[in-house]
């Protein structure tokens, strides 16, 4: 006779611990249930990924789901649903022949929620419901926060399966659990449809305690006690046995039974044999009897039909295995401590299982996807080993989740969890499309010829990357950003606009920032000018948070439109929200499209997906890895010419969100490529292209070099969401490596506070006068006196110029920050500057322009590492621009902007030397000169 199909006689059911959609339909399944007399199955996410992962069964569904847009956590769950009704379908006959005694299919609650009582609870009833099965048995693990979910699930008349059981006092609290949720039913109640099993891991407990017991030996230790070897888990599953006997009998129980209800049945499970001394049926042929389940691989299985010996043997030897524990914990080793390690890395095990599910299912998504998502691929040279060791141990620590649950402890444990509301908004401003086709519909209405929209940092570089990275689109209007104080700027754009034909975009967050107060006051002015029959309020539209003063200001002043953010989301992150797409809108770009292309990456970056098949995720720790345990915190930005403004954004991003404690990355954006010996050991290179772009060929030999480069590549034009939403989840993930809170931006403020006082002294005329420490030819030179002691006393520009590049020393980086009008002809000289500092010092060069910069870079050049040396270039206005209002005016606020940011710098004990031009064009020549001559 059939050796599986003997095991009814002792009462032992046979259930599978394998799951798969071929094997389901094939013939082997049908004649395990027939000729067997296997009588259910289990499943677990090992289970799933070894069905999913491999093969191409299930790869039509999942190309299918692609189409649909499902994310990894929509296309597992309805994959494995799928395999768990066929299979309660296929044992539903026995389940009903056997009037709900067995014919049951577990599934497991997610492993990610093993510590989390109610989440438990919510999941498991919702498998329940939507799998509407009456034979399907929910598992939920044997955990300090499990037992409470089990009982309130029985009471609510689920089956389920308690998994990871290891030790006996755990069982007690478990049949304790299952006893007191029969008891939570109502009184009227059937309790004979509810089903449960207790599993017992047997065979893992043998490899602990093996282990133990040769250490033992090995430290001089009695070694008779390797006669205990293979015996501590039958040992424990017969003493199992007998606490269930016990159990579930007596009144308390009697009591139940009157009602129906049936003992919580023990199953054996992990019943394979570890150790290729032992027998492989060990564990099947140590564990037969009544009432008890034994769930075993199709290995043990086709091993226990060909040489099993079915026999009633679960009561067996019962003093030789209290002797066995006895020994064991008079050796001093302990099952209570091996059964709690067990457990953990029992949760361990299956979360690793869930995140190769996880990760297979997310790699294959991103091969179907092809094209149509942002790719992005690294070589990382001898950090290579590093990086991959520190994504596995943000693996096991849940990283990615806890980004998505917005929980603080990722970062400093501060009020991280407040500023996470960009993870979704791209869905919300989805949702809402409706209002950016009605803004785009008044923008054609109003027939405007431009749009100029007035913000700084956040509030203005998301648009600009917009409007230069895309063609123009006919019939539409032209977008000039103005983030600047200075005169010539802002001549500049007044000069390429009509007034009457513009639409003006104030936007600002908290509403009270300096620059894009006085600029809506200037243009506010000048719109009024040229208004006729309509107010100036008309041609302007608000973008801010609720409840700021700019919103009072726009209601006041009859703004046409005004448009919410997100108060949970900092300005740096808010490109996807109303601060970045609403001038996309205006320059008749599809929105829509935008954000669901943004939605791919977000599904890609999600919960669900591990970091090593999760872009935003894996660049982020790979950034964060490289700058705070390499050194490599320069990220040199090569981006391809139509995506040169992404340059721009990115390094507001990094610098803002990282650079601060002394720590983060410093973003170097602009600079041209050069010969691979000019860079030092402190790069790590981030080329950003679209497809088909002329490849950055010095690339190749700084790559042959040694240096990390990952490249990040683009196909579409409309993918530049996907390419925000990845560089936002990157940058936080990175904080989280380097430590510190990349939401906040400390040293920001710092620098306001200082020119908005130096700003009030202007206006009162109280500003004392400046002495340089150098003046020749219309250019003059200040430093503090700290400063100017390490510079010394020198005769000439070139002599001071040479002895401030001298301290650039490896590792540093040279800024120079011009506070100038933003244009070609001004950012030649300062490119030819930048140059050759960078081969002459082989050190990183940033060219800025003020005040823009201080809402940007500023935050890391005066709080992240000091190990810039700064160039503040600052100038003449002979056509200065008065401010509606104020005593004040453009080239004043600029100024004290400037000073401001010098002061602060100078306060955190930088190397710092501003330069003051009293004109740009020949004094930025001349000092490129001095700068050329001081390098030879």
């Amino acid at each position: 006779m059939n050796r599986l199909k003997q095991l009814e006689e002792f009462g032992q059911s046979i259930w599978l611990d394998f799951l798969s959609r071929e094997f389901l339909a094939g013939d082997e399944f049908r004649k395990m249930i027939e000729e067997d007399g296997l009588k259910g199955m289990t499943s677990n996410p090992s289970i799933f990924e070894k069905a999913f992962a491999h093969g191409d069964a299930y790869d039509g569904d999942i190309a299918k789901f692609v189409e649909q847009h499902c994310d990894i956590g929509t296309m597992y769950r309805r994959l494995a649903i799928a395999d768990i009704r066929k299979a309660a379908d296929a044992f539903l006959p026995i389940y009903n022949a056997l009037d709900a005694r067995d014919g049951f299919i577990s599934m497991e609650v997610s492993p990610y929620i093993a510590f989390d009582t109610d989440a438990t609870i919510a999941e498991a009833k919702s498998l329940w419901h939507e799998i509407n099965r009456p034979n399907l048995m929910i598992k939920v693990p044997a955990t300090s926060d499990g037992l409470p979910a089990i009982r309130d699930l029985i009471g609510e008349g689920l089956n389920i399966n308690i998994t990871l059981l290891f030790s006996r006092d755990v069982y007690a609290q478990v049949a304790e659990a299952y006893i007191a949720g029969l008891e939570k039913r109502p009184a009227d109640a059937d309790l004979s449809r509810i089903g449960s099993v207790a599993s017992f891991f047997v065979s893992r407990i043998d490899s602990k305690a093996d282990k133990q017991i040769d250490d033992k030996i090995k430290s001089g230790g009695d070694k008779s006690l390797s006669e205990l070897h293979g015996k501590a888990a039958v040992a424990n599953a017969k003493m199992a046995y007998q606490d269930y006997k016990r159990i579930f009998s007596g009144p308390r129980w009697e009591k139940l039974a009157k009602r129906g209800a049936r003992p919580q049945r023990l199953l054996w499970a992990s019943t394979s044999t570890k150790n290729k001394a032992y027998s492989d049926v060990l564990y099947v042929d140590n564990l037969i009897g009544e009432n008890t389940v034994n769930t075993l691989p199709k290995e043990t299985l086709e091993a226990f039909r060909d040489h099993g010996n079915p026999h009633a043997s679960i009561e067996e030897n019962l003093d030789e295995a209290r002797a066995v524990l006895d020994r064991l914990e008079k050796a001093g080793i302990s099952l209570d401590q091996i059964t709690k390690e067990l457990v953990e890395e029992g949760v361990a095990a299956f979360a690793d299982a869930a995140d190769n599910l996880f990760g297979a299912l997310a790699d294959k998504r991103t091969k179907l996807l092809g094209d149509e998502i942002v790719a992005v691929t690294a070589q990382l040279g001898d950090a290579e080993t590093a990086v991959a060791d520190e994504i596995k141990q943000r693996t096991a620590s849940g990283d990615v989740r806890k980004l998505w649950r917005k929980d603080k402890s990722l970062w400093t444990g501060a009020d991280e969890d407040k500023w996470l509301g960009w993870l979704d908004i791209a869905t919300r401003e989805g949702d809402d499309a409706h209002t950016y086709k009605a803004f785009a519909k008044w923008i054609q209405d109003g027939g405007f010829t431009d749009v100029v929209l007035i913000g700084m940092g956040g509030s203005s570089l998301g648009a600009e990357v917009l409007s230069e990275m895309f063609e123009p689109q006919p019939g539409w209007p032209t977008l000039h950003t103005l983030d600047s104080t200075d005169p010539a700027q802002i001549a500049t754009v007044e000069h390429a606009i009509d007034i009457a034909k513009t639409a003006f975009i104030v936007s600002s967050k908290s509403g009270s920032t300096l620059e894009p107060n006085i600029l809506k006051d200037y243009f506010f002015a000048r719109a009024v000018e040229a208004a006729k029959e309509k107010g100036a309020g008309a041609q302007f539209v608000a973008i801010t948070d609720p409840g700021s003063s700019l919103q009072d200001t726009a209601k006041q002043e009859d703004f046409a439109h005004i448009f919410f953010g997100d108060p949970q989301i900092g300005g740096r992150y808010s490109v996807l929200s109303k601060f970045g797409l609403i001038a996309g809108a205006a320059i008749g770009l599809d929105i829509e499209r935008i954000t669901r292309e943004t939605g791919r990456m977000m599904q890609a970056c999600g919960p669900f997906v591990p970091p090593a098949s999760n872009p935003g995720v894996k660049l982020g720790i790979t950034l964060g890895l490289l700058a705070s345990k390499f050194g490599c915190d320069k990220v040199t930005i090569i981006a391809s010419p139509k995506l040169k403004s992404v340059g721009a954004w990115l390094e507001q991003l990094f610098a803002e969100s990282t650079g601060k404690h002394g720590k983060g990355l410093v973003p170097v954006s602009g600079e041209p490529l050069g010969d691979a010996k000019v860079y030092g050991s402190d790069r790590v290179f981030l080329h950003i292209a679209l497809a088909g772009d002329d490849p950055a060929k010095q690339l190749d030999a700084i790559q042959k070099a040694g240096h990390p480069v990952i490249h990040v590549t683009m196909h579409d034009p409309y993918q530049i969401g996907q390419l925000f939403f990845l560089a936002e989840v990157a940058t936080a993930l990175a904080g989280a490596v380097i430590g510190i809170d990349p939401f906040d931006q400390p040293d920001v403020e710092a620098a306001k506070v200082k020119a908005r006082d130096l700003t009030a002294q202007y206006e009162k005329g109280s500003v004392p006068e400046e002495k340089p420490v150098f003046a020749e030819n219309g250019i003059m030179l200040f430093a503090d006196a700290a400063n100017a002691d390490a510079l010394g006393r020198a005769n000439t520009l070139t002599q001071y110029m040479k002895a401030h590049l001298d301290r650039a020393h490896s590792g540093d980086y040279v800024a120079l920050l011009a506070f100038v009008e933003r244009n070609a002809e001004n950012d030649r000289p300062l490119q030819d500057m930048r140059t050759r500092i960078r081969d002459a010092k082989r050190v990183a060069t940033c060219v800025g322009f003020g005040p823009r910069y201080l809402h940007s870079t500023g935050q890391a050049y005066k709080g992240g590492p000091n190990s810039g040396v700064f160039v503040e270039i600052t100038c003449d206005h002979p056509n200065d621009l008065a401010i509606p209002g104020r005593k004040a005016s453009f080239a004043t606020v600029e100024k004290a902007q400037a000073l401001g940011d010098l002061a602060v710098l100078n306060e955190r004990k930088r190397r710092a030397l501003r330069v003051h031009l009293k004109d740009v064009k020949s004094g930025l020549i001349a000092l490129r000169d001095a700068v050329t001559e001081a390098l030879q």
